[in-house]
């Protein structure tokens, strides 16, 4: 790079953190904010990358497929390839697997799975002792039990899936250290074997329809099953705990969410619009996936300034999604929040498959949840629970809560 083409650096005010520093990644918010108001297309010298903080310039960078995100998975601080889907291929490879994909996540297989999460979310929510770690005893288990049926395993192979499942997640980790990498490759192998067994036997439901496609490869479909577990069952187990943290210090959202569903407010409104709208403004001020790597296949202008080619781009959905350029009151709670154009899963060509097992899945448990449970209540001061300081997913260490409403300190 000569001299000319050397970006123009725009350095934090010294009084805020870098957002990457271990004392940044609990509160980025203050630098993603000043950097949106004075260089929402920011050369950061410490990861080499061009940050997007805007709303404007991620939504364009998000549906523009001269940012490539199969180049972008490469940019992961790690030597291990990550097995083909829709995250890591282009148009029109990209569409070739997602269509496929659809059987597995699309809106008939969500459909199908709604009656029977209901059933599951009960019996879940009914065996909750009076005391609880909510990301543990809620977050965990809900998103293993929406999996579970999705896959149609056997209830016998439920704990293990959910083992796998965790440890793999932390191939969404692009920053993740050698040791931790090397746990997560060896998690999704194995995870890998475990749903292509189970896979084998499928005949009926979304996977049956998955594995008697044959526009794909065997090696593809479970790159599809790898990705769904990954980029799905991660989003919903941490939903829990950090709905919960922004739910339960507001009565007034708690009640309106409670009262949709008119003489049943455990079941929500008939077609699940507000507890739907809650999870969109959930999901906005708490992204799991927080950013998203590409790389600039050619020069691309952007609102607020231009990437180059060969440019690393990292799309921090976290600060898009709080820019109060797009959001009014943008760190506050709206359950109500309509047009809500938050970025949390993505847009355009990679929209997330998962977006709507997410989105539905966690509108029918919300309700029935905070029905369930009048009481329930946060038994630690919101300031004081801790969030993991690895900047992906972003996640409560904790959510300790009372069913019964008692809020003494943990």
């Amino acid at each position: 790079m000569t001299t000319a083409e050397r970006p123009v650096i725009v350095p934090l005010p010294p009084h805020l953190t870098h957002p990457f520093a271990p004392a940044g990644r609990a509160d980025p918010g203050p630098a993603y904010r000043w950097l949106q108001v004075h260089d929402p297309v920011h050369y950061d010298p410490y990861s080499r990358m061009w940050w997007l903080t805007s709303h404007a310039a991620c939504g364009a960078a998000l549906r523009d497929n001269r940012l490539s995100a199969a180049l972008g998975q490469r940019e992961r601080a790690r030597d291990d390839a990550l097995p083909p889907s829709m995250l890591t291929t282009d148009p029109p490879e990209h569409q070739r697997l997602r269509n496929p994909g659809q059987l597995l996540l699309g809106p008939a297989a969500v459909r199908s799975l709604e009656g029977v999460l209901g059933e599951e979310i009960d019996a879940l929510i009914g065996a909750l002792p009076d005391r609880l770690d909510a990301v543990e005893a809620i977050g965990a288990p809900f998103a293993t039990a929406v999996f579970g049926r999705l896959f149609g395993l056997p209830r016998t192979d439920w704990a293990r899936f959910e083992l796998l499942a965790g440890a793999a997640s932390v191939n969404l980790d692009p920053l993740a250290g050698s040791e931790r990498a090397a746990a997560g490759r060896a998690a999704m192998a194995e995870l890998s074997a475990f749903l292509t067994a189970h896979a084998r036997t499928a005949v009926a439901g979304p996977l049956g329809r998955l594995m008697a496609d044959d526009r794909i490869t065997e090696r593809e479909k479970t790159g599809i099953l790898g990705l769904a577990v990954v980029g799905g069952w991660q989003p919903l187990a941490e939903m829990v705990g950090n709905a919960l943290y922004w739910l339960l210090p507001r009565p007034e959202a708690v009640a309106a969410l409670r009262g949709s569903g008119g003489g049943d407010a455990r079941h929500g409104d008939e077609d699940g619009g507000a507890a739907r709208l809650l999870v969109d403004e959930l999901l906005r001020l708490e992204a799991p996936i927080p950013f998203t790597a590409r790389v600039a296949t050619e020069e691309v202008p952007l609102p607020g300034g231009t990437v180059p080619r060969d440019g690393r781009v990292l799309i921090i959905i976290a600060a898009a999604n709080r820019d109060p350029a797009a959001f009014e009151d943008p760190d506050e709670l709206r359950p109500g929040r309509t047009p809500n154009p938050q970025l949390a899963f993505g847009a355009g060509t990679h929209f997330c498959l998962a977006a709507q097992l997410v989105r539905t899945a966690s509108a029918l448990l919300l309700p029935r949840l905070l029905g369930g449970f009048p009481g329930l209540a946060l038994t630690t001061a919101p300031d004081a629970l801790a969030w993991d300081p690895r900047p992906i997913p972003r996640r409560l260490l904790r959510c300790p809560v009372s069913t019964t409403g008692s809020a003494d300190a943990d």
